[in-house]
Parts: structure tokens; C-alpha cells; sequence
């Protein structure tokens, strides 16, 4: 074949790939999956962090709370009766934490285990120096088991909405994941977050009065999780109280909470339904 329309050949070959890439960016655009107006209407009105999240961001999370609902299996516990509610709840928030990581974030995650209130965990302790073991349990309201599973209590999820106080167990336990998946990256980094789990240890000794819950001072894992409550919640103040956490947890989450707009002025979220 004279070069020339070698020349010709590849150039149709290359404008081919062009126009076959160009078509799977759109296709990838089109393939966003928004929630159903009933769906969004719901969380509207009984989520208020799904409220904070600037309309640039809710295709992807409408699309990744689609795919969260598919993939990961509500079991009810303690006589709890899961409802399409319940999960829809859970899993807008779960899905915020991980709005600014990959889609693949949640992925090895496989159930949440729900129960209606604080549920009992038996623990045991083993004393490094002398081999003794101590046997006890406590009641928790949200575990984090491995990398594939979350235990959740409905009653804690639902009071989190309703004070809006920088508490939220779906956070917290979403977070745990994350950061088991990642193998503890994030909860053993240095800088900016062992500064202020080391602030925060010392401020608990003291007996002061902290914005982050003293229950972050229990380790550094239970830190981050404690923190990124706050950056989800009440990001302006943790901003404003501790501006180097606040980026490295910006930074982290590749998300900036404190400049999206407040959730809409109103009473509590309704009841659910029976």
C-alpha cells in the first residue's frame, strides 16, 4: 500500500478512538443514576447532612447511594423489621463520608447489621505483662467489624439527626471502614492529626472541656472517627477551633464541608413510619 494512504489509515484509525473515547465519556456522564423523587424527597426531610450538600455533588451521591442500596444487605437484629427507610437513611450519610474518594470506597463493605437500640458486645483483655485475661462486654451503638460489615443502632442513628450536635454514628463507623479498607492509613498518619489526638489527650488529663468528643482520646483510630464527626457535622466550628485538623481532614476526604450551605431552618425530622 503506497504510504500515503497508510498516512490516510492511520489517521481514520486515530480519529475512530477519538470519537470511541469521546462516546465513553459521555456514556460514563449519562450512566449517573439519580434517586427517585420519593427517595430524595425522604432525605430532604430527615437528613439533614444530605440537605448540606451542594447540588454540583448530588448526582454523584444520588448515583452512589443507588449503588450502596444494591450491593450492601441490611440484616435486622434484636426484632428489627428493616425498612427501605431506614436504609435509604444510612446510607446517604455512609456515602457523603466517601463522596470526594473513588467509587470502588465501599466496595468490600457487605452488610450492616441493624439493631433498634445500644446492642451488647462481649470483649476480652489480655494483659501484655502478665498474660492474665479479663472478660466483660459493653453496649455500643455502632461497631465496625473488619472490612466488611457495620453494626448499626437505629435509635442513635435517628437521635444524630435530630440534635445535629456533632454526633452521628453512621459517620463514625462509615469512617472506621474507610479507614480499615485503606489498612489504617489515615488513623496512623503523623502532622496535623497526631498534634491534635496528642492535644486531646492531654486536655482529657487536665479535665478540660474539648469540642472533639474525649472519646477520640482513646487512640488514634477512635480519633479520626470522632474528628471526621465534626467535619461532617459542625465543620465551620471545627474550622474555626482547629484549622489544622480541619485540612488535613479536608485534605483526607478531598471534600470542604464548612463552605457548603446550611441545612434548611426547621423542626426535627418527622417520624418514621410504623
Amino acid at each position: 500500500m503506497p504510504w500515503p494512504w497508510l498516512l490516510l489509515v492511520a489517521a481514520s484509525a486515530l480519529a475512530l478512538a477519538a470519537l470511541l473515547a469521546s462516546h465513553r465519556r459521555r456514556t460514563r456522564i449519562r450512566s449517573v443514576r439519580t434517586l427517585e423523587p420519593a427517595a430524595r424527597n425522604l432525605l430532604e426531610a430527615r437528613v439533614p447532612l444530605f440537605r448540606r450538600v451542594p447540588p454540583g455533588l448530588r448526582p454523584e451521591l444520588e448515583h452512589r447511594i443507588r449503588d450502596w442500596l444494591e450491593h450492601v444487605e441490611f440484616l435486622g437484629c434484636g426484632g428489627l423489621a428493616v425498612r427501605d427507610d431506614m436504609r435509604l437513611v444510612i446510607a446517604s450519610q455512609a456515602c457523603i463520608t466517601a463522596l470526594g474518594l473513588g467509587r470502588d470506597a465501599f466496595d468490600r463493605l457487605r452488610g450492616v447489621n441493624l439493631y433498634p437500640d445500644e446492642f451488647w458486645v462481649e470483649e476480652h483483655e489480655v494483659d501484655e505483662e502478665t498474660g492474665v485475661v479479663t472478660e466483660g462486654g459493653r453496649a455500643l451503638s455502632g461497631q465496625t467489624v473488619a472490612t466488611d460489615r457495620i453494626v448499626l443502632s437505629w435509635r442513635d442513628v435517628e437521635e444524630a439527626a435530630a440534635r445535629q450536635d456533632g454526633y452521628n454514628v453512621v459517620v463514625h463507623e462509615a469512617v472506621h471502614y474507610l479507614d480499615h479498607a485503606a489498612g489504617g492509613r489515615a488513623s496512623s498518619q503523623g502532622g496535623a492529626l497526631a498534634a491534635e489526638y496528642q492535644a486531646l489527650c492531654e486536655a482529657v488529663d487536665r479535665g478540660e472541656e474539648t469540642l472533639i468528643d474525649p472519646y477520640g482520646a482513646e487512640d488514634p483510630v477512635e480519633f479520626l472517627a470522632v474528628a471526621a464527626e465534626l467535619f461532617f457535622e459542625q465543620p465551620r466550628r471545627l474550622r474555626r477551633r482547629h484549622g489544622a485538623l480541619y485540612a488535613a481532614l479536608r485534605d483526607a476526604f478531598r471534600l470542604d464541608p464548612a463552605e457548603w450551605p446550611p441545612p434548611h431552618a426547621g423542626s426535627a425530622p418527622p417520624t418514621a413510619p410504623a
